[in-house]
C-alpha cells in the first residue's frame, strides 16, 4: 500500500467520523472541527497510517518515493522521529508541519490560466533570432493578456534579446516559453542600468540589488512602480506586503487567542471576510520580545538572548503572514493553512489587509541568459538577477534555467509559491536562491545549482539556498548542489525544512549581527547527503533550538565555524546520522503531502 493511497485513508476516516457527529449549530461545528476534533481525527489517522506504511516497508511490500529500498536491497523502516510526528503533525515541537507548502497547497500549477486568452508575442514585434529588443514587445503581450483578465503568453522556440526587466504584474498571466532547452530570453542590461542604484535601508555602501529583484519579475504593478519609484527617490523602502513604509494596510477585524496548529480561528467581525479571500495575520512583539522568544521556541534560552541591540531583526517585526480564507461561519474563520505560530492577546493579534498580491501567475519553460560579466564583489551586485516573486502568492516558476546571473531565483515577501524544474548555471551566483522580507510556505523543488564555469573573482562570496528574515513554513526538496550552502542567513527564520538534496557544501552564509539569530525553532533538515563532509549548517542539532536533523552524512568542522545563539538545552533531535540512504521517509515534505491527502 503506498504513501498516497495512506493519504486517502486518513481522509476517509476524517470524514467518516465527521459524518457521524451531532448536529449542532454552524459556529459550534466550525469551533470543533477547526480546532480539537479535526486535529485529533487527523492525528490519528496519521499515526495509523504511518504504522501501517512502516509495517508494509518491513515486510517488503510495494515500494513507492518514499518506499524505495536501500541500495543494498534491504527495505527501509519508518524512522523514530517520523512516527513520533505522525502522532501529532501539527503541534510537533521539533518538526514543521509543512504538508501545504507550495502553489494552492502543494497542487500543480494549471495548464491554462485567465479567460483562455492567448498570445504568441511575435504578433507585438518580437524577433525570434536577437537581431533586436524584443523586451517591449514581450512587456505588450503581457500587459494586453493582464487587460484581459489573464492569459498566457507564447514566447516560441529562438532567441530573444531583451534590454529592459519583463514585467508581470497583473494576475492570472502566464509567460510560457517552448522550454529551457528551446526558449532563451538574452539579457544585455542590469537592473542598476534600468532602474538605479538601490542602496540599503540599513546604511553602508551595499547595493540592494545583491538581494532584490529580477529582470523577470513577477510583482503587482502598482507594488512595482512603488519600489522602483522609490528607488530612483533614493527612499530605500521596505519591500513586503504592506508597502514602502510598512503602513499599507488597514485593520479587518481582531483575533482571539489561538494555538500554533489551529486551521480555524475566532474573529470578532467577519464582515470585510470572504471564503477565498486572501488576508493578512499581524502580530506585533511587546517590550519583552516574547513573540521573538516564541518564534525561537521558548524556554530559558531564548529567554536570556538579548533582543534590543538586533535592530535589523526587530525592525522585521511585526510578524505577517498572508492566507487565503477558506471558510467562514458566524465568528469562526477556516484558513488554508495551520497557524505557524500561537495567537496570543499580547501580540495585539489582528487580521488585516494587505497589498493587492499578484496571484495565479508563471514563467515556464525557458532559459534567462544575461550577458557574462566577473561576479561583482560581495555585496555590490549589479543586478544581472533572474527570476524574482514579490508580493506574489499562489504563483509559480517551472522549467526555468538563469544562466550568468547575480542572483538567481528571489522569493520578497512571497507566499505559496511553487519553483520546480528550476536551475542556476554560468559564471556563479551571489544567491542562486534567497528567501526573505518575510516570504511563508514556498515549496522549490527539483532544483539544481550547477558548479560554477569560471573561477570565483577575489572579493566575490557564494551562498545557496538562502533563508531569512523571519521567513516560515518553506521547503526546498530533491536538490542537486554542485556548489553552495544552507544559507540561513540570520534573521531568525524558522519552521523551514530542508529534504532530499545532494550538496558540495562549499559555500558561506551571510547575516551581520544586527540580525539576530541564524534560527528560529523547528528547521528541520532531512536526509541530506554532503559529498565533501564539511559540516558548515548541514548538521544543526548544536545550533537550531527545537530542531531535527534527521539523516545527513557525516560531517566534521571546518571553515566557517558557528556557536548556538542560545545558551541551555537547545531542545534538539539528531537521528539516522551518518545514514542518509536508510532514512525513512526519504522526502519529509512528499511524506507529508502524502499522509495529509
Amino acid at each position: 500500500m503506498d504513501e498516497r493511497r495512506l493519504g486517502f485513508m486518513a481522509i476517509g476516516f476524517i470524514k467518516d467520523n465527521k459524518s457521524n457527529k451531532s448536529s449542532k449549530s454552524n459556529e459550534a461545528n466550525e469551533a470543533n472541527e477547526g480546532n480539537v476534533s479535526r486535529r485529533g481525527l487527523l492525528a490519528g489517522a496519521v499515526a495509523v497510517a504511518a504504522t501501517a506504511v512502516g509495517a508494509n516497508a518491513a515486510v517488503g511490500g510495494p515500494a513507492s518515493a518514499a518506499t524505495r529500498e536501500t541500495a543494498a536491497g534491504a527495505p527501509r523502516a519508518a524512522t523514530p522521529l517520523w512516527r513520533e510526528f505522525a502522532a501529532a503533525p501539527f503541534t510537533h515541537p521539533q518538526i514543521p508541519f509543512i504538508g501545504r507548502a507550495g502553489y494552492r497547497g502543494g497542487s500543480r500549477p494549471p495548464r491554462r490560466t485567465g479567460r483562455g486568452f492567448v498570445v504568441d508575442v511575435r504578433r507585438h514585434g518580437a524577433k525570434p533570432d536577437g537581431s533586436a529588443d524584443a523586451a517591449p514587445a514581450i512587456n505588450r503581450a503581457v500587459a494586453a493578456a493582464g487587460e484581459r483578465g489573464g492569459g498566457t503568453v507564447l514566447v516560441p522556440e529562438g532567441t530573444y534579446r531583451i534590454d529592459d526587466i519583463i514585467r508581470i504584474g497583473h494576475s492570472d498571466v502566464v509567460v510560457r516559453g517552448a522550454g529551457s532547452g528551446r526558449t532563451r530570453l538574452y539579457a544585455t542590461r542590469n537592473l542598476t542600468e534600468l532602474v538605479g542604484a538601490y542602496g540599503s535601508r540599513y546604511g553602508g555602501d551595499k547595493s540592494s540589488w545583491s538581494w532584490a529583484g529580477g529582470l523577470i519579475w513577477l510583482c503587482p504593478q502598482g507594488r512595482w512602480a512603488s519600489l522602483t519609484d522609490a528607488v530612483r527617490a533614493k527612499a530605500w523602502p521596505f519591500e513586503g506586503w504592506t508597502g514602502n513604509r510598512r503602513d499599507e494596510w488597514r485593520t479587518l477585524t481582531t483575533v482571539a487567542p489561538a494555538r500554533r496548529g489551529d486551521r480555524s480561528i475566532t474573529v470578532d467581525d467577519t464582515t470585510g471576510l470572504r471564503r477565498g479571500g486572501l488576508v493578512l495575520l499581524r502580530l506585533a512583539d511587546d517590550a519583552g520580545h516574547t513573540l521573538l522568544e516564541h518564534m525561537a521556541g521558548g524556554g530559558p534560552g531564548p529567554e536570556a538572548y538579548h533582543w534590543d541591540d538586533k535592530t535589523k531583526l526587530t525592525s522585521y517585526v511585526p510578524y505577517e503572514w498572508p492566507v487565503r480564507v477558506t471558510s467562514v461561519h458566524g465568528r469562526r474563520v477556516t484558513l488554508e493553512r495551520p497557524l505557524p505560530l500561537d495567537v496570543r492577546p499580547e501580540w495585539d493579534p489582528r487580521l488585516t489587509t494587505l497589498v493587492t498580491p499578484l496571484t495565479g501567475s508563471g514563467v515556464e519553460g525557458l532559459t534567462l541568459e544575461a550577458v557574462e560579466t566577473p561576479q561583482s564583489p560581495h555585496l555590490l551586485d549589479k543586478g544581472y538577477n533572474g527570476v524574482a516573486f514579490q508580493c506574489a502568492y499562489d504563483c509559480w516558476a517551472d522549467d526555468i534555467t538563469v544562466r550568468h546571473v547575480d542572483n538567481g531565483f528571489g522569493l520578497v515577501a512571497a507566499s505559496a509559491c511553487t519553483l520546480r524544474r528550476t536551475r542556476v548555471a554560468g559564471r556563479g551566483s551571489h544567491h542562486p536562491y534567497y528567501c526573505r522580507e518575510g516570504s511563508h510556505d514556498n515549496l522549490i523543488e527539483d532544483f539544481t545549482v550547477e558548479r560554477r564555469t569560471v573561477p570565483a573573482p577575489a572579493g566575490t562570496q557564494l551562498h545557496g539556498i538562502n533563508v531569512e528574515g523571519l521567513s516560515s513554513g518553506n521547503v526546498w526538496s530533491r536538490g542537486l548542489m554542485e556548489m553552495g550552502t544552507f544559507d540561513s542567513h540570520r534573521g531568525m527564520p524558522f519552521a523551514n525544512v530542508r529534504t532530499d538534496i545532494t550538496v558540495e557544501n562549499n559555500g558561506r552564509h551571510g547575516g551581520d549581527a544586527s540580525a539576530g539569530p541564524l534560527f528560529g525553532a523547528r528547521f528541520t533538515h532531512w536526509n541530506i547527503r554532503v559529498t565533501n563532509g564539511r559540516a558548515g549548517l548541514m548538521r544543526i542539532d548544536g545550533l537550531a533550538p527545537y530542531s531535527a536533523t534527521v539523516g545527513i552524512s557525516e560531517v566534521t568542522e571546518s571553515d566557517q565555524i558557528d556557536v548556538p545563539d542560545f545558551t541551555g538545552d537547545l531542545h534538539t533531535r539528531l537521528e539516522a546520522y551518518g545514514t542518509p540512504g536508510a532514512v525513512w521517509p526519504p522526502n519529509l515534505y512528499e511524506a507529508q503531502r502524502a499522509l495529509a491527502g
